[in-house]
């Protein structure tokens, strides 16, 4: 045998009313006119918390549900959207390189001839190797570097032999100068030099190069004619 339907009690303050009874006689709340699922809500909600707010809080938690729910779906939507766009904004970037790389002309024979020829003929010529020591231009005043200064009476072989071997170790401008003939140096020696430069700063800026070449004690020097 099943348990007897409760009492319904005012949804309020859980006083007892009869059946067809509208108000409470207690706090004059307005009863459900049928017993059903809001009556029992109401029953158990007061039983748990102790108080009830009304039968208006059942709409408005159905309200709050459908709502959630709503929001849940637009989202999913939203997401397979933005999924489906980025997929195709990839197939196409990928037909794009595609078709650039198969588009691009490939450079022929002729043409990488023609540029080769070209570059080839902007270059200057190197300077030939120097072979034997020069002399010192005629007239021309300036500043060289001085590797070495032998007595011009007895040192004239030595002079030149010390030249060549400057020559050989990569010196350039290499010669040999009678010092008696410019007015800058005293007379009476051979001077092996390396290097014509128009100023001070040139040649000093160049010693470093004639030490690196074996010759510990060069010294810039100008020449006046």
């Amino acid at each position: 045998m099943s348990a007897p339907d409760p009492e319904p009690r005012c949804p309020r303050c859980g006083t007892a009313y009869s059946e067809g009874q509208e108000y409470c006689l207690q706090c004059g709340e307005r009863l459900p006119r049928h017993g059903g699922l809001i009556t029992r809500l109401g029953a158990g909600w007061r039983r748990r918390l102790g108080w009830y707010p009304g039968d208006w809080v059942w709409p408005a938690l159905l309200a709050l549900v459908i709502a959630a729910a709503a929001g849940a779906a637009s989202a999913i939507w939203l997401a397979d959207r933005s999924d489906a766009s980025g997929q195709t904004i990839v197939q196409t970037s990928r037909i794009s390189t595609v078709h650039s790389t198969q588009s691009a002309p490939e450079p022929t024979t002729a043409t990488a001839t023609t540029v080769t020829t070209a570059t080839t003929a902007t270059q200057p010529p190197p300077p030939p190797p120097q072979k034997r020591p020069i002399a010192w231009p005629a007239g021309h005043g300036g500043w060289t570097i001085v590797l070495d200064s032998l007595p011009a009476a007895t040192g004239h072989a030595q002079a030149y032999a010390e030249a060549r071997r400057a020559i050989r170790s990569g010196l350039k401008r290499v010669g040999v100068l009678v010092s008696s003939s410019y007015s800058s140096l005293h007379p009476g020696y051979l001077v092996v030099f390396t290097g014509v430069y128009s100023n001070e700063v040139a040649a000093q800026s160049a010693i470093l190069n004639a030490h690196q070449h074996g010759y510990g004690g060069a010294y810039a020097r100008r020449i006046t004619p």
